[in-house]
């Protein structure tokens, strides 16, 4: 082979690895951000200690429990008319899920949550610390996302649906609350795990 070809070959090949590289690994995070993860851990094991209680004091319809083995079979076609999305999923770091995918979708879902509570605690009480806990959270992930330098732009993320306009009784309320609650729940356990990942211990 040509040197001439084989040099530039090489530089293809590296060039193509270095693109391919993840963004950033664990071991490579500033303390900043590990930081930042490690408050943000705290206050989303908070928000999951403090779940079912909000559950219990905000939902009394029969059939609507954090039990999945009791789930109402209407549900599904209820969430589906309801429009209330899905929070993003979060994966492990990767050269496929970048550290800017992975804090965009945590602050994504967050943002989500946060304004589903404020569109519910219009409706009944109860939800006001779980929302300003939200807040916080939300406060914590933008400072990892400062600390590692991300340039990533939530500004596409899922908009709030128009949801008070589909509440038009008890009934809707009460399985929307459900619903979320559920959804947050999940997507808490999936933080936490995002979290110690990456630093927070």
């Amino acid at each position: 082979m040509d040197p001439r070809t084989a040099a530039l070959l090489h530089c293809f090949l590296f060039a193509v690895l270095v693109q391919s590289a993840p963004i950033s690994s664990p071991t490579d995070l500033t303390p900043a951000f590990k930081e930042a993860a490690k408050r943000a851990k705290t206050l989303v094991e908070k928000i999951l200690r403090d779940i079912p209680t909000v559950h219990r004091n905000t939902v009394n319809t029969e059939g609507l429990s954090l039990d999945p083995s009791s789930q109402n079979t209407n549900l599904h076609m209820m969430v589906t008319s309801l429009g209330i999305p899905a929070a993003p999923i979060l994966k492990p770091l990767s050269e496929h899920f970048t550290l800017d995918m992975y804090v965009s979708r945590m602050l994504v879902g967050s943002q989500l949550y946060q304004g589903l509570l404020g569109v519910l605690s219009d409706k009944l009480s109860g939800l006001n610390d779980l929302r300003a806990d939200l807040r916080d959270l939300l406060t914590h992930i933008t400072k990892m996302k400062e600390a590692a330098q991300l340039d990533g732009n939530v500004s596409d993320q899922n908009q709030i649906p128009d949801l008070a306009s589909r509440l038009h009784g008890n009934y809707e309320v009460q399985v929307a609350i459900h619903v979320m609650l559920t959804q947050l729940q999940s997507f808490c356990h999936d933080l936490i795990r995002s979290l110690r990942a990456a630093g927070a211990r």
